[in-house]
């Protein structure tokens, strides 16, 4: 039975969470349709493209996402505090961005002295409503799929359901649960048997992060700005010694989760299609990056941003019991 999604998405209990969303039928409405022949690949730069905005205007953090032919992921972080850090000027600013918004509120950014009591009043509660909307999850997915389904049907001339329905959402309880959903995310390409490696998933957050890795080595060796491609801003790793409290943040090392994920590519499962190969370079060494060189690196991305993360260590205290216990 189908349950509410205020019972899905609890914020007291985490701010995390997996999202999914198919396809109607899980047709390939973003891949290659087999009965036409045609290709729509593009629509996954669509999705990427709509996240981005999404990302710069909700109080929403993305941490992982990977867009498949059928179905997308996301993991997502909401960002209660930084929504509540917004002056209501801000708020009207980001919702004017997605909506034109009542006269009203137009009225109030020409000359706000000039309303009364009650026009202002009016005022405080669409503020309130719009800043409660823009840290939802619900409105974020909700706009993204709508903006999609839209895009397409008018490219196809055609009317009805692109999704088969409402997203699904998995709550991340804890910080272990955050990394292994990311890991899980960022590896599907590899475990669908279209891609042979992380550089080469395309339309992942792994392949944007990679990227990312490689134009600042490139910058701190050569002193050359690169420009960065359309991808989403993806949440940042910090150790926890380095993590500013008052930034939401993944204390956690960059270069243990590009190996984690590399790692467990590489492990072969029977239920999925693809594997990293063994003989091939793991990211770090295909990178050509030393650790003096990547502790130099990992400082100056440190510097620009944060997430919040961690649980591998938790992980590794429960490993010799189980070990025990088997």
């Amino acid at each position: 039975m189908t349950r509410p999604r205020s019972t899905l998405i609890d914020l007291t209990a985490t701010p995390y969470y997996h999202c999914i969303a198919r396809c109607v039928r899980r047709a390939f409405l973003c891949g290659d349709d087999s009965s036409t022949g045609r290709n729509f690949d593009h629509r996954k730069q669509w999705l990427v493209d709509k996240i981005r905005q999404l990302g710069s205007l909700f109080a929403i953090d993305v941490a992982a996402y990977a867009i498949m032919s059928n179905h997308y992921h996301l993991v997502l972080h909401v960002n209660a505090e930084k929504a509540g850090a917004w002056t209501d000027e801000e708020v009207i600013e980001r919702w004017l961005q997605l909506y034109t918004g009542p006269l009203l509120i137009h009225r109030y950014r020409q000359n706000k002295e000039a309303l009364g009591d009650a026009e202002m009043a009016q005022v405080s509660q669409l503020v309130a409503l719009w800043r409660e909307r823009l840290a939802s999850i619900s409105w974020f997915m909700g706009l993204l799929n709508e903006h999609i389904a839209r895009q397409a049907n008018k490219e196809d001339g055609c009317t009805g359901r692109f999704w088969e329905g409402r997203f699904k959402s998995q709550a991340l309880l804890d910080e272990a649960a955050v990394i292994a959903c990311m890991a899980y995310v960022d590896l599907n390409p590899v475990r669908a048997g279209i891609a042979h490696d992380l550089e080469h998933s395309d339309f992942t957050s792994i392949q944007a992060r990679i990227q990312q890795i490689q134009r600042e080595t490139t910058e701190t060796t050569t002193g050359k700005k690169e420009s960065s491609p359309a991808t989403p801003a993806l949440l940042p790793f910090v150790e926890s010694e380095h993590q500013d409290k008052h930034l939401a943040a993944i204390p956690y090392n960059l270069k243990d989760y590009l190996a984690l994920v590399d790692w467990t590519g590489r492990c072969v499962r029977h239920d999925k299609r693809g594997a990293i190969a063994e003989h091939t370079p793991t990211i770090l060494q295909h990178l050509g990056i030393s650790d003096q060189q990547w502790l130099l690196l990992a400082l100056e991305i440190q510097k620009k941003s944060v997430i919040m993360l961690s649980g591998l260590e938790q992980i590794r205290r429960r490993q010799p019991h189980r070990s025990q216990a088997a």
